[in-house]
């Protein structure tokens, strides 16, 4: 698809009209059609009240179904089957539900990998939630952008339980080798988790080709979801080994016999379900998943290696450090950039009406999406050199608040 067929679709994203908007690593801009699908809530809520939990209405999924009908739109952006995809509030309590529910009863495996540029939620969620016993191994990068396959791979062993890593870093975008991961962890007999935020919607994922246990992502960024929408896939054959303690009635055989003395889980997704989830959140993360599925993610692909490569280009000529890898093949769709006082120069830019943000130890990060157009690439680098050229970023200097 040309550039010119993929900027058909900027009039979908009304934000695009107020501002220079390249941060969708953090927030996806938001699709016109959320205001209908609200619309359409609001309706359901209002006209079928309590019978919404249980009523189809003009042809859509039940309340009561909503988790898995969202996750089953979602589920070929990351190659997983129908029925193996259940959407959560947030990704701290997918993890926790899974952590919770996987089985570290053996005691030669002990062991659990992580890295020291995961998310520090998926560092936080995954971590506490470990029996006492377990043993937390950190694979630390040696340049602040990448992590040393071998030596990632050589700390999965035979003693190990779980790997939790992030699919592409946040600070850097750098994709981590997810089937060489996997492949390792299976012939040693461990089980692999990984996220998926900074992923899914703006490079290729293959879950089944890659044989991956546990992916657990979201809408948020690059699926231009919002917020509320985590998406949890189980490998379909792993769901019946889950023993989830972490739960609630969603997830029972049997919830309306309201049983307070047995506990029967589901034997489908919904076995790692919970308590009532936020509807409204639901209707809400389903437009602009409907647009990347439209629009296609080879097609955004495409387009973030060349606008991504074309940030790389210009930072170079202008003489900055860039902490992001240079190999379009391990980079995903962030660019980030790093120049004595960056911090206060990121506000200078925002200040400018051009979103981007910064992220303490990495820098500067330029996330163009498809709605993007070569020239606003361009002219964030344009005003990046600006602000340092008139002092303009120096107001800001004394003023550190790492929200954008």
């Amino acid at each position: 698809m040309s550039q010119l067929r993929i900027l058909q679709w900027r009039d979908e994203f009304p934000i695009l009209n107020q501002c220079t908007y390249l941060i969708s690593n953090s927030l996806g801009a938001m699709p016109r059609a959320v205001y209908a699908k609200l619309h359409e809530f609001a309706d359901t809520w209002a006209t079928l009240g309590v019978r919404a939990w249980g009523q189809a209405y003009e042809d859509n999924p039940t309340w009561w179904e909503l988790k898995r009908a969202v996750g089953d739109k979602i589920a070929p952006l990351l190659g997983a089957p129908t029925g193996s995809v259940l959407v959560h509030e947030n990704a701290s309590i997918a993890n926790s539900i899974l952590i919770n529910a996987l089985d570290f009863s053996d005691s030669r495996r002990t062991k659990v990998v992580i890295c020291d540029q995961d998310f520090p939620s998926d560092v936080y969620s995954v971590t506490r939630n470990l029996p006492p016993h377990m043993e937390v191994v950190m694979i630390r990068s040696r340049d602040g952008i990448t992590i040393d396959t071998d030596e990632l791979l050589a700390a999965i062993d035979e003693r190990t339980r779980l790997v939790s890593l992030s699919h592409v870093l946040f600070r850097s975008a750098y994709i981590m080798p997810m089937a060489a991961i996997t492949a390792k962890a299976q012939q040693v007999g461990a089980q692999v988790l990984f996220n998926g935020y900074h992923s899914v919607g703006i490079i290729p994922v293959d879950v089944t080709a890659a044989n991956v246990d546990f992916y657990v992502g979201g809408t948020l960024k690059w699926m231009c979801g919002g917020p509320g929408g985590v998406f949890m896939y189980v490998r379909p054959d792993l769901l019946p080994t889950l023993q989830p303690r972490l739960t609630g009635w969603f997830a029972h055989q049997r919830p309306f016999a309201f049983d307070v003395d047995q506990f029967v889980p589901r034997d489908d997704a919904y076995r790692l379900a919970n308590g009532t989830p936020g509807i409204a959140s639901l209707y809400a993360i389903q437009p602009g998943i409907d647009v990347i599925t439209q629009v296609g993610v080879d097609n955004i692909r495409a387009n973030s290696i060349r606008q991504t490569s074309r940030l790389m280009e210009l930072a170079e000529q202008a003489g900055y450090q860039i902490n992001t890898p240079r190999e379009s093949d391990t980079r995903a769709g962030t660019v980030t950039l790093n120049m004595p006082n960056s911090y206060a120069i990121s506000r200078a830019v925002l200040a400018r009406n051009i979103v981007i943000d910064y992220r303490e130890g990495a820098g500067i990060r330029i996330a163009p999406h498809f709605y993007n157009t070569d020239d606003e690439v361009r002219l964030a680098i344009e005003t990046i050199g600006a602000v340092i050229e008139d002092g303009s970023w120096q107001p800001y200097s004394q003023n550190r608040s790492f929200v954008t």
